[in-house]
């Protein structure tokens, strides 16, 4: 009993890791429980053991990532030595970095959650919203520190910020921009000139 409860975790990230191959595979509407359980090498019973439903373990997957996504930002927001501009381009880093180390993953995030706005995205509104307001927060004490410009709101910068990625990273998962380490690199300095350039008041000290 002991040594089936220590495997248990182990079954259960099986299963996990093998729907985001599924899912970026085939499509998560395309895709069927018993295409999981093939993958991760399972009985079909065994997925339903630990989820109710494909809808579940999609949830699942996006929740454990978004959440690493919230930490990373609360992290990086606490170090208040770091100028505004350096922390957007940590953020903007932690979330390239997610799709070059885990492209499979991030594309189910992007395509089948974050894009879906009438099934999964808006389910998860509330938790997508946390994060725009983390991005959001940076930038307003950017802007009362008069290193932004004050005529920009916060929440609309934010909204810039993350649409800048987001595009970059359909870009990456449709093939339209090339997926190379340089690549990755460059678009971290671009997105940060791009959204800090039209937010930074020119006669600003950095803050």
């Amino acid at each position: 009993m002991a040594s089936a409860r220590a495997n248990a975790p182990d079954k259960r990230r099986m299963i996990l890791d093998a729907a985001i191959t599924v899912f970026a595979r085939q499509g998560f509407h395309a895709c069927r429980v018993s295409d999981v359980a093939d993958e991760a090498g399972v009985a079909y019973g065994l997925v339903y053991h630990y989820f109710d439903s494909k809808e579940e373990i999609l949830n699942t997957l996006f929740l454990e990532r978004w959440q690493l996504l919230l930490d990373a930002i609360e992290g990086i927001d606490k170090e208040r030595d770091i100028p505004a501009r350096d922390k957007l381009y940590l953020a903007g880093s932690f979330i390239i970095d997610s799709y070059r180390n885990e492209p499979d993953l991030m594309k189910v995030i992007i395509v089948e959650v974050t894009r879906a706005a009438n099934t999964f995205g808006r389910q998860h509104l509330d938790k997508i919203r946390e994060a725009y307001a983390m991005i959001g927060a940076i930038v307003e004490q950017a802007r009362e520190q008069g290193a932004f410009k004050s005529d920009i709101s916060a929440e609309f910068a934010a909204m810039c910020f993350y649409g800048a990625i987001e595009q970059l990273l359909s870009g990456w998962i449709f093939g339209f921009l090339p997926s190379t380490d340089e690549e990755f690199e460059r678009a971290k300095l671009l997105v940060v000139e791009t959204i800090c350039g039209g937010l930074e008041a020119t006669d600003a000290a950095t803050v």
